[in-house]
């Protein structure tokens, strides 16, 4: 049995989906957050595939998909404009974005790992699950 390296600590991730018509099941990966408690960090990675979005969604306004991507950044980031949400801790916006949502911009389940550098660690998933 592989005993885990004592550098890594555990993380949290989910990937935040463009859902236009509910109904029909469909969705397009458009980011991924990541949460890392013991090393303090809480980011999101974010990329509309344009041509995809418009192929699945045509009416669907790709600013405002864009708007709303810049807002749950803004929460992870914790900026001051971003509203009372922001303010929280880190752990608690993390709830906050990975919350089901009724929303265009649906989160998927969280998933977990190990990691020692969560940064790098978003990066990987992101281009693995995203881009």
């Amino acid at each position: 049995m592989l005993e885990p390296d004592p550098a890594t600590r555990p993380f949290a991730y989910a990937l935040l989906r463009v859902v236009p018509r509910v109904e029909r099941g469909e969705r397009l990966n458009v980011g991924l957050v990541l949460f890392c408690r013991q090393l303090d960090f809480l980011d999101v990675a974010t990329q509309v595939d344009h041509p995809r979005l418009a192929a699945l969604a045509p009416e669907l306004d790709a600013d405002a998909v864009h708007g709303r991507l810049a807002a749950i950044a803004g929460v992870a980031h914790g900026e001051a404009d971003a509203g009372p949400i922001a303010q929280l801790s880190q752990s608690e916006r993390f709830g906050w974005i990975v919350s089901p949502s009724s929303t265009i911009i649906q989160p998927s389940r969280v998933h977990t790992g190990l990691t020692d550098d969560p940064g790098a660690t978003l990066a990987r998933l992101f281009e693995r699950l995203v881009a």
